[in-house]
């Protein structure tokens, strides 16, 4: 999908004094990850024109990336991602002189950031959330009892409960870096291990649940979610509850929630980085630093769902969504995620070879 969106009206949001220059700016975002209204107030205000494209996966942000001359001033990269094109030399440092909403960021986010882009060289948060199951609350009752808690990873990863849901649909994401952490964790390993027995292990838990897993897909879900076409869904938080907020909307009797199981679950943070060859730096520095107003990405929040990194943003974040712990987890829940690794091309190698016998079952 590609949509060039220019100026429209002003909607009177106050948009920090930098450096403006007039031209373009080409953002590369995840699909449904940033509202219409924010990129014309700032088209608007900018005297620039936006060009959107989308993507579902890290390894089509990757892929693009690598192969150069991407066009692109600013990409959403995931921070475990990103931390190896740093290392290719994808990525241009940020000029924090022309980044001063750069003081509203949390620093204790910030800092577990950074153990990806040693002093955030590189990158700001744009949000971060968990990975976790989202689900059908009156299917999943219906199969497994009133009294069932949806709280582990055992409702896709056990083979006699995912056979007993099998009938409304289970999804897991077309991502092995998020489920073979996930894997790990439920089988009591090390969610981060490197090592190629755990990651084998891992395969053969998949593999055992394959036969009830209809389809890989890292974007589907949301709107499968929504319209009761599954039940089950391992993915990102505020994608669920984007499933869940459309259902309510459409009020066709659909109920979807979302839970990050006991056992762990990976929390990650999608970044914004501004490509080495990017044509309009200037206008991406200023893109970035109008994200990090509070009211703007405050905004973007409470579409989105998901959590940003943006501290003096909370008080203007819905209570609905800063309340829930499934969105801004609590200490204790907090202390049971688990950080994402950046791999090698060793493991990379495996893990590619893994997950293509997990996707095809052979």
């Amino acid at each position: 999908m590609k949509r060039s969106i220019l100026a429209a009206a002003a909607l009177g949001m106050t948009v920090p004094a930098v450096a403006q220059a007039e031209g373009s700016l080409n953002l590369y975002i995840w699909s449904d990850y940033i509202t219409d209204a924010a990129i014309e107030r700032f088209a608007e205000e900018y005297d620039v024109d936006v060009t959107v494209d989308v993507y579902d996966s890290n390894e089509t942000l990757e892929a693009r990336l690598m192969a150069g001359a991407t066009g692109y001033d600013i990409v959403v990269p995931t921070a475990d991602f990103m931390a190896r094109q740093i290392a290719a030399g994808v990525y241009q440092p940020l000029n924090y002189d022309l980044l001063p909403n750069a003081s509203n960021m949390d620093a204790d986010l910030m800092a577990e950031a950074a153990s990806f882009d040693p002093e955030n060289e590189h990158a700001v948060i744009y949000m971060w959330g968990t990975t976790g199951i989202g689900y059908n609350i009156d299917m999943i009752a219906e199969r497994l009892g009133e009294d069932y808690e949806v709280d582990s990873w055992s409702l896709v990863f056990d083979p006699e409960i995912a056979a007993q849901v099998a009938d409304c649909g289970i999804s897991v994401l077309d991502a092995p870096t998020e489920m073979f952490p996930a894997a790990l964790a439920y089988l009591g390993r090390d969610p981060q291990s490197r090592e190629t027995e755990d990651l084998e292990a891992a395969a053969e838990l998949l593999g055992s649940v394959r036969e009830y897993v209809r389809y890989f897909h890292s974007s589907q879900y949301i709107s499968d979610l929504a319209n009761g076409e599954t039940c089950v869904s391992v993915g990102w938080s505020g994608d669920v509850f984007q499933a869940a907020d459309r259902a309510a909307e459409a009020d066709r009797g659909v109920n979807v929630w979302y839970a990050i199981p006991k056992e762990g679950a990976l929390v990650w943070f999608d970044m914004l980085a501004v490509p080495e060859d990017a044509p309009n730096v200037e206008n991406a520095h200023a893109f970035i630093n109008y994200l990090m107003e509070p009211d703007v990405i405050a905004e973007i929040t409470n579409y989105v769902w998901y959590a940003n990194a943006n501290e003096a943003s909370v008080p203007m974040v819905d209570e609905e969504i800063t309340s829930d712990p499934a969105i801004f987890p609590t200490d204790e829940v907090m202390d049971r995620l688990f950080t994402a690794v950046t791999y090698g091309s060793r493991v990379d190698r495996v893990i590619s070879r893994l997950w293509t016998g997990v996707r095809t079952g052979q």
